[in-house]
């Protein structure tokens, strides 16, 4: 097949779209990106791509299209520009930059924001092809549950929006059982909505050696955070609970960056934590095997909103495969993986005693205890979230709507 993917954010940037890409051209397919230029999360052009441009035009075997946009930068103006820009240079330089390329799918990707769907129905029109929407989050909940925004009259503008996207998706593709719920009453056929969870970004654990960015410190208990620093992640919280452990041998390793990330080390500073929590940056997918070596535990948190009990963090996926134990803080289905898997431990979003309380109780676990709920965590996701019969999936989605499409009685 010759397939479109749309996505906002693309490699060098960290996301799983990468992993489906390299897939679908290792069995066969004719994979071509239209993305923007890489920023995120820090918010601004990777240096390396501002060097050398061309030598990010192919990932794995897929051609990569690349249209401008003004970096997310800081502060909530600059991502609406940023989000705004994308739409804008996807929406009018990509059809051009792909013009006389025939495709027979477009598949997009929407961790956030909806937005993306716009540049998407433009192809849609142009290209005579159908579009499968993957949903990783949901708007305007998210909107408002992170308090982007507060006035009725712009989330109601947003919901129109979201309609009119999913309107125009011949799929739409849930990463939970409970956002298949709240987007059925934003459409009128139910019959479109496929539940499609995200699958691990798996890599060999026990093969990797230790990052030399975390000292040693087998004497600890080690809990490791990978991943996005945001609102959305709660680290108020987080340090609420490290604060209360900060006389006991426990060690919080925050892998990663984000829109919180000046916040969280100047908190760290001001509650005197530098000892207990250490902060080693961003990086690359392939090196996180290297920082889950260390770790005792495994954390995932979110906000105790509404809308965040809706979803399953793509990290649980990740750490499921890691066979490493999790401890959860967070409400609703991510919470039931963990603790329905018996993989973990877990807690209401927002309890930073009842975070206190797992760890400690997994630290008087014995290593046989430990090594249980990593391997109930790998069969967890072998049966509910293994990465072959997901994409096999995707690949007979994409087939009958190309065929749907182009037969003579559509």
């Amino acid at each position: 097949m010759r397939i479109l993917v749309l996505s906002q954010y693309f490699w060098p940037e960290n996301f799983r779209v990468n992993d489906l890409v390299a897939e679908l051209v290792h069995r066969g397919h004719e994979v071509t990106v239209l993305t923007g230029e890489p920023n995120y999360p820090g918010g601004v052009i990777f240096p390396e791509f501002k060097a050398d441009p061309n030598a990010y035009s192919r990932y794995e075997g897929a051609d990569i299209v690349r249209v401008g946009l003004l970096p997310r930068g800081q502060g909530g103006l600059r991502l609406v520009l940023n989000y705004f820009s994308f739409v804008l240079s996807a929406s009018i330089c990509g059809p051009w930059r792909l013009r006389g390329r025939p495709f027979d799918a477009i598949f997009v990707f929407e961790p956030s924001p909806i937005t993306v769907g716009i540049p998407a129905i433009v192809l849609k029109w142009t290209k005579r092809a159908p579009i499968a929407f993957w949903v990783l989050d949901l708007w305007p909940q998210s909107l408002e549950a992170v308090g982007a925004v507060r006035s009725k009259f712009v989330l109601s503008l947003v919901d129109r929006l979201v309609r009119f996207v999913y309107w125009q998706c011949d799929a739409i593709l849930a990463q939970s059982k409970s956002f298949m719920e709240v987007i059925g009453r934003q459409i009128d056929d139910a019959s479109r909505i496929v539940y499609f969870p995200s699958w691990a970004e798996e890599a060999p654990v026990g093969s990797a050696p230790l990052a030399p960015e975390v000292p040693e410190r087998p004497d600890l208990f080690n809990i490791v955070f990978t991943g996005n620093v945001g609102e959305a992640q709660d680290f108020g919280s987080v340090l609420d609970a490290a604060h209360e452990l900060r006389s006991e041998p426990v060690r919080w390793i925050i892998v990663g960056d984000g829109r919180k990330s000046a916040w969280l080390t100047e908190e760290v500073k001001h509650r005197r934590l530098s000892d207990q929590v250490i902060m080693p940056g961003r990086f690359g997918l392939d090196r996180m095997p290297s920082f889950f070596r260390h770790a005792d535990a495994l954390l995932v948190t979110l906000r105790d909103e509404p809308i965040f009990a809706l979803t399953i963090p793509g990290k649980v996926q990740t750490y499921l495969a890691a066979g490493i134990p999790i401890l959860a803080m967070l409400n609703g289905e991510g919470a039931r993986v963990v603790a329905d898997a018996g993989a973990g431990l877990s807690v209401p979003a927002g309890d930073s005693a009842g975070l206190v309380g797992a760890i400690r109780s997994m630290m008087a676990m014995n290593d046989d205890e430990k090594q249980a709920m990593g391997r109930r965590g790998l069969a967890c996701l072998r049966r509910d979230f293994d990465r072959n019969t997901l994409i096999e999936q995707l690949e007979k989605l994409l087939t009958d709507l190309a065929f749907r499409i182009s037969s003579p009685d559509h």
